[in-house]
């Protein structure tokens, strides 16, 4: 920018100064961002590089001043707050209410009862396998029994469990597995359980 022109610009700026700030004020509906905007833009004007003469110096400030402002707008509309960015991904608070706590609390002792009520070689079974993440295998040479039969076991567990509470079961046996455990199933029932056979 040549001196003539700087020197333009800046008459151009200190008299039109008030309209300026007033077209920028409702143009962004803020004075303080208008007043932000003008100051930012009197400073490029003074480290500007050499153009050539500028036929409407108050046009050619306020369009600066404006695309500060709009900058700055998107700027701060990058930056979010922690309760704007939950708002915004609908997060939800993950801790329990009151209502939560008491239903959770109740079907804790619904599931307690129901354990209570199963065979111990199944609690057993549902305890390793669901708890303690023992395989089927772990469990069967553990209960000296067959695989199937844990499986079996396992399943039924389970389902007296969901009855309990009410819930449906996804079914994640596998019927291979199940295959013949009715069988083994019904041996075991036939067995006697007094010694006499």
């Amino acid at each position: 920018m040549t001196e003539l022109s700087r020197a333009l610009l800046r008459r151009a700026f200190l008299l039109g100064y008030d309209d300026l700030k007033l077209r920028l004020t409702k143009r962004l509906g803020s004075i303080e961002l208008a007043g932000d905007s003008l100051q930012e833009a009197w400073l490029r004007l003074e480290r500007a590089a050499p153009i050539g003469p500028v036929l409407r110096p108050q046009s050619y400030i306020f369009r600066i001043a404006y695309n500060i402002a709009l900058k700055r707008l998107h700027r701060e509309r990058d930056v979010v707050t922690l309760d704007e960015a939950i708002e915004e991904l609908d997060l939800a608070d993950e801790a329990p209410g009151p209502a939560e706590v008491t239903e959770g609390r109740a079907e804790w002792a619904l599931l307690a009862q129901a354990t209570k009520e199963l065979t111990p070689r199944r609690r057993d079974i549902l305890f390793a396998v669901r708890l303690e993440g023992l395989s089927i295998r772990e469990v069967a040479i553990q209960h000296d029994i067959s695989e199937r039969l844990v499986a079996l076991e396992l399943k039924e567990a389970v389902l007296h469990c969901a009855e309990r509470l009410k819930r449906n079961v996804v079914s994640r046996f596998s019927s291979r597995l199940l295959e013949g455990s009715h069988k083994e199933e019904a041996q075991r029932t036939d067995e006697p359980t007094d010694g006499h056979g």
